[in-house]
Parts: structure tokens; C-alpha cells; sequence
């Protein structure tokens, strides 16, 4: 595919380190006392490699969905790609699949939902912050472009929630367990609650309430540790650094207790 106007690029160094740009006719790119020109990009192949001015040589890329979230404009902290590919898997979302999530944050989970349950699912995202819902909806057109299978509802999901035959509930909220009667009435049979928390004083609490609601099942609490490791002809070792404790994902699916 070639780079079109408007994307969102990475230009990889030869240490392997990213610059991010949005390509833009007429502008130029400049970096390090060197520079060019965005229309030396549009139009060329995903993965070619151009010269700077004074001939430093970089590759271009499309980013990847997760290289993307960890670069993007933030208005908020996004869930790191790690834990957004459990959730995925734990929560099993599924093409065509009704999700309601909440909040949206900057647009990570966002967009990773979108693409689970694509064209024939929908993905309903509940978010009070005037200034959190133009920050995702940025994000999410500048990387996936218009989504017609997104609804974003500017209210707090606290208070209810608007849809039927949900087939996910997804959030990431200080206090989830205030949604768990709401996410009981709207989730069909069989249906998973998620949670995305970061202390465990908080899973504690929304653990109870579960099964204080008598119609969910299978609650489980899981977290994730993602290591690299440094591979370089004879030196090959854990990294230095890790991704360790980001946050608790809590699952759980509805039942129906009647006989």
C-alpha cells in the first residue's frame, strides 16, 4: 500500500529507534540539520527507505496498531498493547460482536475493539470528558479513518446504560462496580464483564459485588508481565527493563439462575 496524505508514518533510524509524522503535501520533515520533503514520501511503497538531505537514510513504515498507541497524542494514559491483547483474548471479542465500553480515553482500547468485531459488530463507548472524547476520535481517524461501526455516547455509564443485547461490557474506570447492576441487565446470557483496574484493593471490590449481583459466573483476575530479551551475537540476556504490573483484568460471564 502507498502513503497517502494525512497518514500517520514511522521513520526508523538504523539503531531501530522511531520518529513519528503525519504526512502532509507541501511540508517538510526536518530532523537533526537535515530535512525532506513530505512529497518525496506520499505515493511511495510501505517499508522504502529515503535518503535526507545530507544522506542519512531511514526506513518508513505504517506503524503497527500497537507501535501506534505507545507514539500517539495522549489526553489520557492508555492501556498498554500487553494488556489490551489479553483483553482481547479474555474477552473474547469477536467479529460482529455488540461491545459497550467505557471510558475512551485517548482511543487505544478503542481502536483495538473496532478492529475485533469490525464491520458487522459495534463498538459503543460511554465517556464524560468533553476533551477525552475529541483526543480518541483524533487518534482513532488519524490511524483507522471514519468508523461507522463506533458510537460514542458522551454521559456517564454510571447512571445506565442505554443498550440491549450487549455482548461485552469493557471499562476502564476508577469504580466499576458501580456498573455491574447496569452491565446485569444489558449483557445477553452468556455475555463477559470485564474490568481493567490497577490496585488490588479495587479488584477486591469489584470481585464482591459480582458475586453479590447472583448472575455471574467464572470470575477470574489475571495480570500480565511482558519481558524482552537482548539478542546480539553471543550476548543474549533478559533486558534491563520490563513492562511489569500495569494493571488487573477481572472476567466474568452471566448466567441466567433461572430454573
Amino acid at each position: 500500500m502507498k502513503f497517502r496524505d494525512g497518514e500517520r508514518v514511522h521513520f526508523i533510524d538504523r539503531k531501530g529507534r522511531r520518529y513519528p509524522l503525519t504526512l502532509c503535501k507541501g511540508k517538510v520533515f526536518q530532523f537533526s540539520g537535515e530535512n525532506i520533503h513530505h512529497d518525496d514520501i506520499i505515493g511511495k511503497e510501505d517499508g522504502v527507505t529515503v535518503t535526507m538531505s545530507r544522506g542519512s537514510k531511514f526506513v518508513v513504515l505504517r506503524p503497527t496498531l500497537p507501535e501506534y498507541i505507545l507514539k500517539m497524542p495522549r489526553g489520557a494514559q492508555v492501556i498498554y498493547p500487553k494488556d489490551i491483547g489479553i483483553i482481547l483474548m479474555w474477552g473474547d471479542i469477536y467479529p460482529g460482536a455488540k461491545v459497550v465500553e467505557a471510558g475512551i480515553g485517548s482511543g487505544a482500547l478503542t481502536m483495538a475493539l473496532l478492529r475485533a468485531v469490525g464491520e458487522r459488530g459495534a463498538v459503543i463507548s460511554y465517556e464524560v470528558r468533553d476533551d477525552f472524547c475529541k483526543r480518541a476520535l483524533d487518534n482513532i481517524r488519524l490511524y483507522l479513518g471514519e468508523t461507522k461501526n463506533l458510537i460514542v455516547r458522551q454521559k456517564d455509564i454510571n447512571e445506565g446504560i442505554g443498550e440491549e443485547g450487549v455482548d461485552r461490557v469493557i471499562l476502564d474506570l476508577p469504580e466499576p462496580w458501580r456498573v455491574v447492576g447496569h452491565a446485569a441487565q444489558v449483557l445477553r446470557e452468556g455475555g463477559i464483564f470485564l474490568c481493567y483496574l490497577p490496585t488490588v484493593l479495587q479488584v477486591s471490590t469489584v470481585v464482591k459485588s459480582l458475586k453479590e449481583a447472583g448472575n455471574f459466573i467464572q470470575i477470574e483476575t489475571i495480570e500480565t508481565l511482558l519481558r524482552t530479551w537482548h539478542v546480539e551475537e553471543n550476548s543474549v540476556r533478559p533486558d534491563h527493563r520490563m513492562v511489569a504490573h500495569t494493571g488487573f483484568i477481572t472476567v466474568a460471564r452471566k448466567f441466567s439462575n433461572e430454573q
